[in-house]
């Protein structure tokens, strides 16, 4: 049964980036074919940020930030990363050192090794990480700012600053750092938020045609107007992505209707393995195949067996992986996290009544403004899903 926060066209949104990220590396593989290629691959990526930036305001902005609730988030989301992204970094390590093989984007010695292991690597693909896990640990500053606006009024002020800077000094884009990757997810989590709140509104066909017509623009707008911005990484193109991640978000007929199907939807659920894995299966494939077929025909049965590896990890590595760490935590949580009884929040609430009824006598009235709202039913037990984001975050991957 489809939860209601589960939204299919950023599925497919999704899938289409990592299909165009695989596209764009086939000149590693395919070197001869690399002069006639497109490669849209630094705009495919941008779009994975900015919907990142999107789902984490969409799912968690308005939860209360409480120390429990941002535990489960941190452990969900690295839970989400790394057990098959750290698969991915052993695999192209062994790769890296079998001799004779001349892997194409190799992690050369034990040093780049423990970079990789501890987020700090940049081989291949690999770049992308570091800057996703270091927004998630940014993400509860800002979800402080989402939930109260007025009283962290100067951190937002603070944030917008370093993105306007960011902007006019035009940091280089692609590497490890999240500071020339932070407009894109900040103006994603923006276009969460107003998702979140301004859900009334029912886009018509027109605007799944616009949406469509944006999402080819971005993606091709640097290769048909070269002498525009010549740098995709910028404040320009950060908008356009949450933008786009916004209007798809909506689901408007049309849009819905090419990015929801069912092919679409898949190379969004295997993205992150197919993100991850693609150039190592790809590479093995051509050097089992290469002699039995022309460049086109090999160039179509890599990309094959590039999906049907990357769904084999999908269902062996990331979703165990992921549930198992998430099913720990949760196991542990109650030791790590004390969390009360009804009884201790009936207790809480009858001392809170009194304290209340005792600023009154005072005639202390004012205060009542800045007093908590008082509930005396019990949160949502974890064990439910709805605190840990495990499988939804499965669905809506960021």
């Amino acid at each position: 049964m489809s939860r209601p926060d589960y939204i299919p066209s950023l599925d497919g949104l999704r899938g289409v980036a990592a299909l165009l990220v695989v596209e764009a590396h086939i000149g590693f593989i395919f070197p001869i074919t690399a002069p006639h290629l497109v490669t849209l691959g630094d705009e495919a990526v941008g779009l994975f940020f900015a919907l990142s930036g999107f789902l984490m305001a969409h799912l968690y902005g308005s939860r209360p930030v409480t120390r429990e609730n941002v535990l489960d988030f941190l452990v969900s989301r690295f839970a989400r990363i790394y057990p098959v992204y750290l698969a991915a970094v052993v695999f192209v390590a062994m790769l890296s050192i079998m001799q004779n093989l001349d892997f194409v984007q190799p992690i050369v010695g034990v040093t780049d090794f423990v970079r990789h292991v501890f987020l700090l690597g940049s081989s291949g693909v690999f770049w992308s990480i570091p800057p996703e896990i270091q927004f998630y640990l940014l993400f509860p500053v800002l979800w402080l700012c989402l939930a109260r606006p007025h009283r962290y009024s100067g951190v937002i002020v603070g944030l917008t600053v370093v993105v306007v800077v960011d902007g006019l000094i035009e940091l280089p884009g692609p590497g490890i750092m999240l500071v020339s990757k932070l407009p894109y997810f900040l103006f994603g989590a923006i276009a969460g938020m107003m998702h979140s709140h301004w859900n009334k509104w029912n886009p018509s066909a027109i605007t799944g045609i616009l949406t469509l017509f944006l999402l080819a623009v971005f993606f091709t707008y640097r290769h048909i107007l070269s002498g525009f911005s010549p740098e995709f990484w910028s404040l320009q193109s950060a908008v356009a992505a949450a933008v786009i991640v916004g209007l798809v978000a909506r689901q408007p007929p049309i849009a819905a209707h090419v990015l929801a199907a069912a092919p679409v939807r898949f190379l969004g659920k295997i993205s992150f393995s197919l993100y991850l894995f693609h150039v190592p299966i790809m590479f093995l494939t051509r050097l089992t195949f290469d002699a039995l077929m022309p460049e086109p025909a090999l160039i179509v049965v890599t990309h094959f067996v590039a999906a049907i590896g990357a769904w084999f990890i999908h269902e062996t590595i990331e979703v165990p992986g992921r549930r198992r760490l998430v099913q720990l935590w949760q196991d542990n949580r109650l030791r790590m996290v004390p969390r009360e009884t009804p009884a201790d929040q009936m207790d809480r609430a009858i001392l809170n009544l009194q304290e209340i009824e005792k600023r009154l006598l005072r005639g202390e009235t004012s205060t009542m403004a800045d007093q908590r709202q008082i509930s005396t039913t019990p949160e949502p037990d974890a064990a439910d899903g709805t605190v840990i984001q495990d499988n939804r975050n499965g669905k809506l991957r960021a």
